[in-house]
């Protein structure tokens, strides 16, 4: 991902770049679901929210920071440097994972790597109803973000005729909302279980969600509102995450974890894209009801299907 990303800095035509971005998922898909395995592997049923909740908040400060600051530096030197400061970033990132993070004792996948191995991995993974069941409520859930949040900052211009600063300045008050709760959300998940506090975040944002036109009817109020969102955002993300990864022995982890991320980015597609239909014939408060009934649709998959992680069946 390093090598990538600088190189973005050094395309000459809109072909390299488009290449490089989609080299650049590549390494980000496998990123993502190894961080959330590695957490699963490394830390005991105890502490797996925890952990996952400073990572979650640590992904999101680096949004909090690096969007207005790439920003910043595109406007002054050109939109190469953010990509090349990225890179170098990230390269920073790989020296200390290689010096200073260990490898967990966990048993690996021994069989080679083909992708007619890998998709018989998939299946094995799918057959099980609860991991589908699992699978399936992930990709609703980013269905959800896509219906909710690409024609948002759109409705909020024509509607009140905010800039692009206010936009951002929304993003950033939920931004602080998401880092401040997610490390307190994984915590909590380690004393109450994972799979309460998911039902508890999706209802209330199915409520939130569907009301969204008629709770922000001055722009002052998005702020309160959108604080609100990303925080029931906080409190369902990482408990999920942990919850998924809790679901499957040492060897099918990063399966699972790879295919639940490249499903969640594609429902996200699917959202968007439905959003796109509705807005243009219904408008947006179309999208945002329909987006509370994907997301209600998450919850109702989890409460029926999906079952608490191990550690608290026991202790129960």
């Amino acid at each position: 991902m390093a090598i990538v990303l600088t190189l973005h800095g050094f395309a000459q035509t809109y072909q390299q770049l488009l290449v490089f971005r989609a080299l650049a998922g590549v390494a980000g898909g496998i990123l993502s679901g190894s961080v959330v395995s590695y957490v699963a592997d490394y830390f005991p049923y105890e502490k797996r929210g925890w952990a996952n909740g400073w990572i979650m908040s640590g992904a999101a400060t680096g949004q909090i920071v690096g969007i207005p600051l790439g920003t910043i530096m595109a406007e002054y030197f050109g939109f190469r440097i953010p990509f090349i400061m990225f890179g170098i970033t990230m390269a920073v990132t790989y020296v200390v994972i290689r010096l200073k993070v260990p490898q967990p004792d966990v048993k690996l996948y021994k069989e080679s790597l083909t992708i007619i191995g890998s998709l018989r991995k998939y299946y094995k993974i799918v057959r099980v109803p609860a991991q589908f069941a699992a699978i399936m409520a992930f990709f609703m859930m980013f269905v959800s973000i896509g219906l909710f949040i690409v024609y948002f900052p759109t409705w909020m211009q024509k509607s009140f005729s905010v800039d692009g600063t206010f936009i951002a300045s929304l993003f950033l008050a939920g931004g602080v909302a998401n880092v401040i709760t997610g490390p307190r959300a994984g915590k909590l998940s380690d004393k109450m279980g994972r799979k309460s506090l998911v039902i508890i975040s999706c209802t209330g944002t199915s409520v939130i969600f569907g009301l969204t036109t008629w709770i922000i009817t001055q722009p002052w109020l998005a702020y309160p509102y959108f604080m609100v969102v990303m925080t029931l955002v906080a409190i369902r993300v990482t408990p999920f995450q942990t919850l998924l990864s809790e679901q499957v022995d040492d060897e099918s982890r990063g399966s699972l974890m790879s295919l639940t991320a490249a499903l969640g980015q594609t429902g996200m597609g699917i959202g968007g894209f439905i959003a796109g239909i509705v807005y243009t014939d219904f408008g947006y408060p179309s999208s945002t009801i329909l987006s509370g009934l994907a997301i209600l649709a998450t919850g109702l998959l989890i409460w029926r299907f999906v079952p608490e992680s191990i550690y608290f069946r026991n202790k129960d």
